[in-house]
C-alpha cells in the first residue's frame, strides 16, 4: 500500500469537512498510519483520558475509517466506533457493556443508513462496517461517511449524559 498516497486523500477529505460544524460539535480529526493502515479518526477532547494517544489505547470513545492492503484488494473502506475501557474514563461512571448495549438499542433505528454494518461485537466496537468503495472516489466516500457520524455524535453524548459523574 502506499500510505503516502491514501494519507494525502484522507487529508482532503479533512480539508472539505466543515470547520464550523467541527468546532461547535468540540470534534476533532486526525490522520495517520497505524496499525498497517491508513486512518481518519473522530473524537471529542472529555471522551478520552488521552485524547492525543495514537494509536487509541486507554479509556476513549471514538469514530475510525481507515483502508488497508486489504481493503485496496477488496475495494472496501472501513469504519467502526469503539468504547475502550469505558469503566476508567475519568468523570464518568460507566460499564462497557451497558453503554454498548444502550448505543446498539439506539443506534438501530438508523443502522439502515451505514453500508454492511454490524453490531455484533463485544462491548469495545459498538458497530463496524465498510463500504465498496471505487478508488478513484475514495475521497468522496470518506466524506459520505464521516459527515454521516458527525450527525449521531449526540448518539453518543446523550449516553454519555446518563453516566456524568458530578
Amino acid at each position: 500500500m502506499d500510505s503516502t498516497f491514501y494519507l494525502s486523500l484522507f487529508r482532503q477529505a479533512v480539508d472539505e469537512l466543515d470547520p464550523k460544524l467541527l468546532h461547535q460539535k468540540q470534534l476533532q480529526v486526525e490522520t495517520g498510519v497505524w496499525l498497517n493502515a491508513v486512518v481518519l479518526r473522530l473524537h471529542k477532547q472529555h471522551w478520552a483520558n488521552n485524547p492525543d494517544a495514537k494509536p487509541q489505547t486507554g479509556p476513549a470513545i471514538f469514530f475510525s475509517i481507515w483502508i488497508s492492503n486489504a481493503g485496496i484488494e477488496e475495494h472496501k473502506l472501513f469504519y467502526n466506533i469503539h468504547a475502550l475501557k469505558l469503566s476508567k474514563l475519568k468523570g464518568y461512571a460507566l460499564t462497557s457493556r451497558k453503554f454498548a448495549e444502550d448505543f446498539r438499542e439506539e443506534f438501530k433505528s438508523i443502522d439502515h443508513n451505514w453500508p454492511n454494518v454490524s453490531m455484533k461485537f463485544g462491548p469495545q466496537t459498538l458497530m463496524q462496517g465498510w463500504k465498496l468503495i471505487d478508488l478513484d472516489f475514495l475521497k468522496e466516500d470518506i466524506l459520505t461517511i464521516v459527515n454521516k457520524f458527525i450527525e449521531i455524535d449526540m448518539l453518543i453524548e446523550n449516553l454519555l449524559v446518563n453516566g456524568k459523574v458530578s
